[in-house]
């Protein structure tokens, strides 16, 4: 997985797994919904970054089961 943000355009691109992507899906006018060809998510991407996700401000936590 990889989260990259873009702070020239303010975007923010969240991939969850390097594959060829088949189709692309509008969720509203500034998210897009990347799918291979069996309908699994590989990426989000989201414009507007910093105002909606409040990035580039950004934690990861690993949490045990």
């Amino acid at each position: 997985m990889k989260v990259r943000y873009f702070h020239d355009t303010d975007t923010l691109l969240i991939e969850f797994r390097a594959a060829r992507i088949a189709e692309t899906r509008d969720l509203d006018e500034d998210t897009l919904l990347e799918l291979d060809a069996e309908g699994n998510i590989c990426a989000i991407t989201m414009e507007h970054a910093s105002t909606r996700a409040d990035a580039p401000k950004f934690s990861y936590e690993q949490v045990a089961a």
